[in-house]
């Protein structure tokens, strides 16, 4: 288990991924996103994850059953929930989004994030 300090902007990842959303279909509403993550910390029951995450450009459906904690390193980005109400980002901007949320994600710019996800399943 991990017991020192981890500088999430400059530490080494434990794992990197690059994901293309629209190979995920049943998610992407427009645009072509493509994600490269990051993890710099996984809890050892797995539950909680750390890290940074970069998106180009799109709009998908949010996950559901976690928690998510957002610093935007980077670019500018928007989250709409289900009822129309839509909030953006631009760097510097911090926010939270607790499980139960239903919306979406859009990148307007590529941008990028520091995260933690707590994963309430």
């Amino acid at each position: 288990m991990q017991t020192h300090v981890i500088d999430i902007a400059n530490d080494a990842p434990q794992s990197t991924g690059q994901r293309r959303l629209a190979d995920l279909p049943d998610r992407v509403v427009s645009g072509d996103p493509h994600h490269d993550t990051e993890i710099q910390f996984t809890s050892p029951d797995g539950k909680l994850t750390a890290g940074t995450w970069t998106s180009t450009p799109g709009k998908w459906h949010a996950f559901t059953d976690k928690d998510e904690y957002c610093y935007i390193v980077s670019g500018h980005c928007a989250l709409i929930h289900q009822d129309g109400t839509r909030r953006e980002f631009r760097e510097g901007a911090s926010f939270f989004i607790p499980d139960g949320f239903v919306g979406f994600w859009e990148v307007i710019e590529t941008t990028t994030k520091h995260f933690v996800i707590r994963d309430t399943k």
